[in-house]
């Protein structure tokens, strides 16, 4: 009997929990960006919903986002939540701060501009923009949405502009060269007279 009680013991001590798996530490920072209430129209009538849209990062220069769709608010963010985490980009940053260069990003009609910027400068961009921007870990950025002001394709032109960015290591593993042949400024040619 006191071998049961033991066992018994040993069960409820594992803190809720069925298996032995560590604890998950929140690795990704996430941003609601848009919550839609959406309606399907059935026989009966209408039946209501809610369409969540979420930016995830790591604020380490990985980013990504999705959408989920649910009765209740919170299951949508969640739906949301998983979609984004498994698709998430890597983008290679500055100093940590800021974009290597300038570039811009369509989505149907979204099209946004993003600029380097200097130290100091904070993020200029708006709504949509500006989420995707602070979950990646950018401190410096200037960027403009022209266009579409939906917040999907925003973020969807966002992401496209941010895929086509690239590091000078990158570049000089590409051409077959070091780093420093690359980012070296081309010598001034004197113009003899």
């Amino acid at each position: 009997m006191a071998e049961r009680e033991n066992r018994r013991d040993d069960r409820g001590n594992s803190g809720g929990r069925r298996d032995n798996r560590p604890e998950e530490t929140p690795e990704f920072a996430d941003r609601l960006v848009a919550i839609n209430r959406v309606s399907k129209t059935v026989k009966g009538g209408k039946r209501f919903g809610f369409a969540a849209l979420v930016v995830v990062g790591d604020q380490r220069g990985r980013v990504g986002f999705g959408k989920g769709k649910a009765k209740e608010v919170p299951e949508a963010i969640r739906k949301a939540t998983e979609q984004a985490k498994r698709q998430m980009i890597r983008v290679p940053l500055k100093d940590a701060r800021t974009l290597h260069h300038d570039m811009e990003g369509r989505h149907g009609a979204g099209k946004v501009v993003m600029r380097t910027a200097v130290a100091g400068t904070g993020i200029i961009a708006g709504g949509p923009m500006r989420a995707v921007f602070e979950m990646l870990g950018l401190q410096d950025v200037v960027a403009k949405s022209i266009g579409s002001t939906n917040p999907y394709n925003m973020i969807r032109a966002t992401i496209d502009g941010l895929k086509a960015e690239t590091s000078p290591r990158q570049v000089a593993a590409r051409r077959g060269k070091k780093v420093a042949e690359i980012l070296r400024k081309p010598e001034a040619e004197v113009v003899e007279a």
